[in-house]
């Protein structure tokens, strides 16, 4: 498929449109490993064509275990996309990341089971660098247009992913606090991952809606307290999306184009023919 977006962002609960795209253009694309979770939205944003896909679905009816994590990063993957912007609600289990804003975080801790993680397997085995899960070269230009918006921002911290769709319990909540974590949803992983694995640069703009329910003095999390919070920053969130794509720098500046070239362990003359047409999206350039 011929390139048609180079951007891509992922709206969590509560972003379900990106406002201000232009000459747009709904895109249903069939992967390897499904449908994605709704039609790609792909139109033009301060000149650039950006690529929008609802995680949860159009009308938010997919569970964060069910989300075709897979099938999403492939499809945008098959767009053209390059780079990765995630808009995703998160509880804080810190008291100086407050509800209301706005945390880049830098890591990941996955505590997920339900989920597959990777593309590879079937005859293919590759083993992605993760150390650093978030692009920080993107990281970096995503921290610049959220500070043009003036809300409130904090760089830095552990993303904790569980399960869901349950919240959690306020012995776990204390558990992730005292492991040094910073906050907590459910799609983290393993979207940074997958995205890692088809090489593109991924980073995630976490909107805090809550205090999880270690907090005493808050009241525990609720989804009409999540929507709430996520209403009055929906504006920030488009704000920064434009400013980003306004200031964009085209050149990647990180390793992200090339995660695979030293994952790849599988000797090319065993892989089996249906696997590796299944994958020539990812690996083909290095399989020929």
């Amino acid at each position: 498929m011929a390139t048609k977006a180079t951007m891509a962002v992922i709206g969590g609960s509560g972003l379900y449109q990106m406002s201000g795209l232009e000459n747009t253009e709904e895109i249903s694309v069939e992967t390897p490993f499904g449908k994605p979770s709704a039609p790609i939205t792909v139109g033009t944003l301060e000149g650039m064509r950006v690529a929008f896909l609802a995680r949860h679905g159009i009308g938010h009816h997919i569970t964060p275990t069910e989300v075709p994590y897979r099938a999403n990063i492939y499809a945008l993957k098959s767009l053209g996309v390059e780079r990765v912007i995630s808009i995703s609600a998160c509880g804080s289990l810190r008291e100086d990341y407050a509800p209301g804003q706005i945390i880049i975080p830098d890591n990941i801790f996955d505590f997920t089971k339900d989920r597959a993680r990777s593309f590879f397997g079937e005859g293919f085995v590759a083993h992605v660098s993760v150390a650093e899960p978030f692009c920080n070269d993107l990281s970096n230009q995503l921290e610049k247009a959220v500070r043009g918006t003036g809300a409130t921002l904090h760089r830095g911290g552990t993303f904790i992913t569980i399960e869901g769709p349950r919240f959690s319990t306020k012995a776990e909540s204390q558990a992730y606090r005292a492991w040094g974590m910073s906050i907590i949803g459910m799609t983290a992983a393993p979207e940074a991952f997958l995205a890692r694995e088809a090489e593109l640069c991924y980073a995630t703009m976490a909107h805090v809606t809550d205090y999880d329910v270690w907090h005493e003095s808050e009241a525990p999390v609720t989804v009409e307290m999540v929507i709430q919070t996520l209403n009055k920053n929906t504006r920030t969130a488009q704000e920064a999306i434009r400013n980003l794509v306004r200031d964009f720098k085209t050149e990647r500046d990180c390793a992200c184009g090339q995660a695979l070239a030293t994952a790849l362990i599988t000797d090319p003359k065993v892989i089996p023919a249906k696997t590796r047409k299944k994958l020539n999206l990812l690996t083909g350039k290095y399989l020929k």
